[in-house]
């Protein structure tokens, strides 16, 4: 515990996590309402002025794995994952602390798996760009890597908070 201010490390942990997880969420959130104003926009091009923006369909997509992604993130935080919670629930407490363990090592295996290979198609993606947006295409694999980053710590909060036989703070 700091004696200043009276904080554990798994504390200001929490406090970190629930900062990051509420600025992805604000994040996706934003995305969400861009790519629907894009959308919006790209109807009213092909609809009402014959002219279909060549852009929007792409820049569309290139949110969608922003916030999909983001928003992914914050689903391990806040343990909105899919699980079988029937089994574990059914367990004693002992058993069932492993058992969260377990879930979230696999959970944080996949962030990891994501960050290493979302990494690697990111690099040797970079100097292709696309098209009709003007942009390198690494950036539309950027938010894999950030994303498995962000499960990772994640799922590590969840670790030490179940060894340390704490419940994670919300956001």
């Amino acid at each position: 515990m700091d004696a200043v201010s009276g904080r554990t490390l798994l504390d200001r942990l929490a406090v970190a996590t629930a900062g990051l997880s509420r600025l992805c969420l604000w994040f996706s959130a934003l995305g969400l309402i861009v790519m629907t104003a894009v959308i919006g926009w790209q109807v009213w091009g092909r609809y009402v002025l014959n002219d279909t923006p060549h852009w929007s369909e792409r820049l569309s997509l290139f949110l969608m794995l922003y916030y999909v992604m983001f928003g992914a993130a914050v689903g391990v935080r806040e343990r909105f994952h899919l699980g079988l919670v029937f089994f574990k629930d059914a367990l004693p407490p002992g058993p069932r602390r492993a058992v969260d363990v377990a879930v979230n090592l696999c959970i944080g295996g996949f962030g990891l798996f994501m960050t290493v290979y979302g990494l690697q198609i990111t690099q040797s993606t970079w100097t292709h760009s696309i098209p009709s947006l003007g942009i390198p295409t690494g950036i539309s694999y950027l938010p894999f890597p950030i994303a498995g980053v962000l499960i990772i710590l994640f799922s590590l909060e969840h670790i030490l908070n179940d060894l340390a036989g704490r419940e994670t703070p919300e956001a």
